[in-house]
Parts: structure tokens; C-alpha cells; sequence
């Protein structure tokens, strides 16, 4: 594993990048959202890796990462309009796109299914790569299986260590969690996964979005739609804040090492205090969570997230951590 670090060299390391994901191996790299862990998603065994390297089940399918409007279309069966007018109103962005497959993309990226979904990420790296390569990048979180995600370089190598064969570091991540993922393959925007593209976001362009549920035995669509994911090593627990003093208070009588994220000051091993708008307590949630698992923390007590759809993606991380 080598890491390459943002500034001067940026252009050796985009080119050594390029190479590597060419001959099928792997690149950490970050976007906007967390870092992704990259492989030619036209080379099966390239895929494969990914999964090997993560523990990633089978069933879990990986989202593609594309430059332009273009390539997105490019890999596309069938684009729809609202495909068409999403990825113009929110690409680059965090903002997952399920269409409709061609058989160009192997099926082991999409888990046997007949839809991928497609990225353009923010990043100026991820783009500076995309662009380099002239290829699109499967990419899920560059983490163990169901662990939290990384949003630096740091937490990279400490999940995955030699399993990747570059690490491109372009500092902390800027939006913090996962990108929203829609299905577009009907007439209506249905979110398989919530993010900082919001239903209300996604409703002032189409005119209205839904929240899809996953259907027992039906391919999964997207990452993220597992019951338990995004944890840390430590417990968590949600609690509301008229609770957050007696949990603390059980807890200390058990013995255990406990860490608190909650929206005030609060005595504990450890704990930090979570911004009160959606878009800063995203960028923190992850690099938090890190944090405790660093602390030895046991238990982690998390103060419930407000009500609401600038909430719903924390609150879908915060769940699914807690399972």
C-alpha cells in the first residue's frame, strides 16, 4: 500500500492511480461523501477484489462512479427522463442514480441485478481520477464490511490497511455520510437510501419522491439497505435527550467505558458535542464515531437526531449503526 498525498504530486498520483485500477487493482480515493474503495468496474475480477478486501457480502451491490453526464448514459439500458433531469440538477453531487444496466457492466457490481447505480461525485480528486482513468469506478465506503465509514485517510488505513493498493489523500471529507440513492426507473424519484439530497430536494425537481422499502427477496438495488451498518466497535444506543442523563448514569453503575454525542455539554469518558444543523452534524457523525472507537469507548450513547426530513439520513445512519 502506498498513500499519496494531496499538493505538488498530485499528477504522478493520479497517473499511478490510473495505472493501478488499469491492471485491476484497488484505489482508495476520497469523494465529497466518505472515501470510496475503487476498481475497474468493467473487470470482474478487479470487482472481486473489493469484495474480497471489505468481507463485503455478495448480495450487496457497489455503486459506479462516473466523470460526466455522459458516461452515466453510456452505461445506461435505458435513461430516463428523470434520470436525465436529476443528474443535470444534482451532478457533480451526492447523488446516486439506479437505472437501468447494459450488459457492459458485469453483474457481480450490481449483485445479479438488471439496475447499477451511478455517481458523479463533488470531489476534485475523485474527478481528477475518473478523468485520468477514462474509466468508470466501483466504489463503495473504503471500510469493513458494516463498520463506519471513512471520512480521512487515517481511518482508510486503519480499516484496510494493505488490502489497497494506493491510497489518494485529499483530507476529510466534506459531506460526511453516504450519497442519497434514487431509483429512477419509473416515473417517480424512490429513494433506496436517504443522504443530504433530501426527499424535499428531490421533490422541488420531479414534483414528488417516495421512500422505497426493500421487498423480502428482492435484489437489493443499493448499498445501505442492510439492516445493521455504518457501526463502530462500541454499543450504540439511542436515546432522547430527557433520557441521556439516567443511560449515562446506568451505564457508569456497569462499569462501562462510555462515550456521548449529544447536542449539549455532558460529563462522560468521553463525549462530543454534535452541531444542531443537518449539514455539520453529517460531516461530523463518522469522524465522531471514529473517535470513540479510538477512546475504548464501550457504549456509545447517542442523543436522538430532531424529527424531519433534513434529519431522515442521520437518523437511517444512527439506526442502522444501533442494530
Amino acid at each position: 500500500m502506498r498513500v499519496a498525498e494531496d499538493g505538488a504530486g498530485r499528477r504522478v498520483a493520479l497517473r499511478e492511480a490510473r495505472d493501478v485500477l488499469h491492471r485491476g487493482g484497488l484505489v482508495a480515493f476520497p469523494t465529497e461523501t466518505v472515501y470510496g474503495l475503487g476498481a475497474n468496474a468493467l473487470d470482474a475480477s478487479a470487482v472481486q477484489r473489493i469484495y474480497e478486501a471489505k468481507g463485503r457480502p455478495a448480495i450487496n451491490p457497489l455503486i459506479v462512479h462516473v466523470a460526466t453526464v455522459d458516461a452515466g448514459r453510456a452505461l445506461a439500458a435505458e435513461w430516463t427522463d428523470l434520470a436525465e433531469k436529476l443528474a443535470r440538477e444534482f451532478w457533480p453531487g451526492p447523488l446516486t442514480l439506479v437505472v437501468r444496466k447494459r450488459d457492459v457492466i458485469p453483474e457481480i457490481v450490481t449483485a445479479g441485478g438488471d439496475t447499477v447505480g451511478l455517481r458523479m461525485p463533488a470531489h476534485p480528486v475523485a474527478l481528477a481520477l475518473l478523468t485520468e482513468a477514462q474509466l468508470p469506478v466501483a466504489a463503495p465506503s473504503a471500510n469493513l464490511a458494516n463498520q463506519v465509514s471513512p471520512t480521512t485517510a487515517a481511518h482508510v488505513i486503519a480499516a484496510l490497511g494493505d488490502r489497497v493498493d494506493l491510497i489518494l489523500d485529499g483530507g476529510a471529507t466534506t459531506v460526511g455520510i453516504e450519497s442519497t440513492v434514487v431509483d429512477t426507473t419509473s416515473g417517480m424519484p424512490r429513494i433506496l437510501r436517504p443522504g443530504m439530497v433530501t426527499r424535499d430536494d428531490l421533490a422541488r425537481v420531479a414534483g414528488v419522491a417516495e421512500l422505497a422499502s426493500q421487498e423480502p427477496g428482492r435484489v437489493l438495488q443499493s448499498p445501505g439497505m442492510l439492516g445493521k451498518h455504518y457501526s463502530p466497535r462500541a454499543r450504540v444506543t439511542l436515546v432522547d435527550a430527557d433520557g441521556l442523563d439516567e443511560a449515562i448514569r446506568r451505564a457508569r453503575a456497569r462499569g462501562e467505558r462510555i462515550g456521548v454525542m449529544a447536542f449539549h455539554p455532558v460529563t462522560a469518558d468521553f463525549s462530543i458535542r454534535m452541531p444542531d444543523t443537518p449539514a455539520e452534524y453529517a460531516r461530523k457523525l463518522y469522524a465522531g464515531l471514529h473517535a470513540m472507537d479510538d477512546a475504548r469507548c464501550a457504549l456509545i450513547l447517542v442523543e436522538r437526531p430532531p424529527p424531519g426530513d433534513p434529519w431522515a439520513a442521520i437518523a437511517d445512519r444512527l439506526v442502522r449503526a444501533a442494530r
